[in-house]
């Protein structure tokens, strides 16, 4: 989930008995289901990728951990699988997209007639942690 408070927030209209959004104040206070004297709640400061957490119970009493992912780690991902969850969610990755390859386009000084290659690239790079084209 690339935005913490919102995935808490859908689970919560959802029925989900889910925890306020919080980091962990130690090393592995996330994993500890009565370590709540070492969670801070909030999210985490900088929003960094896999920082920030909530906790929720499906119906049968599991309970789960939700994590913030902001940005892959390099080989989290199979290099060629991509997939988007939501219309939403392929939207921002178009536009973002959208907005490196304008500056792409100023650096090479004409318009790029293989932009839907360039997007392509672009979008399973940025999805599976590689480095970006210029």
């Amino acid at each position: 989930m690339s935005d913490i408070d919102a995935g808490r927030d859908e689970l919560a209209n959802r029925g989900a008995k889910v925890s306020e959004v919080f980091h962990a104040g130690a090393s592995g206070a996330q994993l500890d289901p009565g370590g709540a004297s070492e969670r801070v709640g909030a999210p985490d400061p900088a929003h960094e990728s896999y920082d920030s957490f909530a906790t929720f119970e499906d119906p049968d009493g599991n309970s789960w951990l939700l994590q913030e992912v902001t940005d892959r780690l390099p080989g989290r991902l199979s290099l060629g699988t991509t997939s988007f969850s939501s219309a939403g969610d392929l939207a921002g990755a178009l536009s973002r997209a959208a907005s490196a390859h304008g500056e792409h386009e100023k650096r090479i000084g004409r318009a790029d007639p293989d932009w839907p290659d360039w997007y392509a690239d672009y979008m399973v790079r940025e999805q599976t942690g590689q480095e970006l084209p210029t």
